[in-house]
């Protein structure tokens, strides 16, 4: 079961946290209080953050999931890991990024770890506020 969050509590940003490694503690302050929602209505926006590292290893259950939602979220990358690599993008286990890897991210936060009121701005952007 997915564990959505109503961002803006009207179904506006509907928001799921793939909490991949040490940024993952900056989205779920971020999310702290929010409610959690049991599905994913027509409308209202779609977000799926990558807070984190992202490894070779996990890209294949990344890709599967994205795959499985119903409609193509805006997908965002948290975080210096999930968007170049990081500090350890030079390792071989870890992708320089989430597009280096075929994961399509439409937005890039950048930071380490970016703050959660980065993560609360975009998404007033994707709402439209």
């Amino acid at each position: 079961m997915l564990r959505l969050r109503d961002w803006f509590g009207d179904g506006s940003v509907l928001v799921l946290d793939v909490p991949l490694a040490c940024c993952a503690i900056e989205t779920q302050a971020a999310a702290e209080g929010l409610p959690f929602v049991d599905h994913i209505p027509e409308d209202g926006t779609l977000v799926v953050t990558l807070s984190g590292t992202i490894t070779h290893a996990v890209v294949p259950s990344i890709q599967l999931l994205l795959a499985g939602l119903p409609r193509t979220p805006v997908v965002l990358a948290f975080g210096a890991c999930a968007c170049v690599g990081g500090p350890y993008w030079d390792s071989y286990s870890v992708a320089k990024g989430a597009d280096s890897v075929g994961i399509p991210v439409d937005r890039f936060i950048p930071g380490c770890p970016p703050t959660p009121d980065a993560l609360h701005s975009v998404l007033q952007e994707l709402r439209g506020d």
